[in-house]
């Protein structure tokens, strides 16, 4: 297996789980909203507002490729290809974790 594969893995994890993470944020919120708007229909935009919040996660998790890909290169290095799987490993959890 060459390194790229490797780097290439890390960054699919990063953008994966950062969007599957907002994904299920915007899918939680939006149930509250349907739910909120039986009670009060009249805060619409509020509840607009902070549905949309979730899907921040997944902004950050192609942020974090857009940082990661000057290193992504023919020949990069093991300990390079290394570090970009184990970035994209924790800033996919915590995308996944924290909408």
């Amino acid at each position: 297996m060459e390194p790229i594969v490797l780097a290439y893995v890390g960054i699919a994890l990063m953008v994966g789980l950062s969007g599957i993470g907002s994904a299920w944020g915007l899918t939680i919120c939006g149930n509250a909203v349907v739910g909120a708007m039986k009670k009060a229909p009249e805060k619409l935009g509020s509840y607009i507002g902070l549905s949309a919040l979730p899907s921040s996660q997944g902004l950050y998790g192609f942020v974090a490729y857009m940082i990661m890909q000057p290193y992504l290169v023919a020949d990069v290095s093991w300990f390079v290809a290394a570090g970009i799987l184990g970035a994209g490993l924790l800033m996919g959890f915590a995308g996944l974790v924290s909408a």
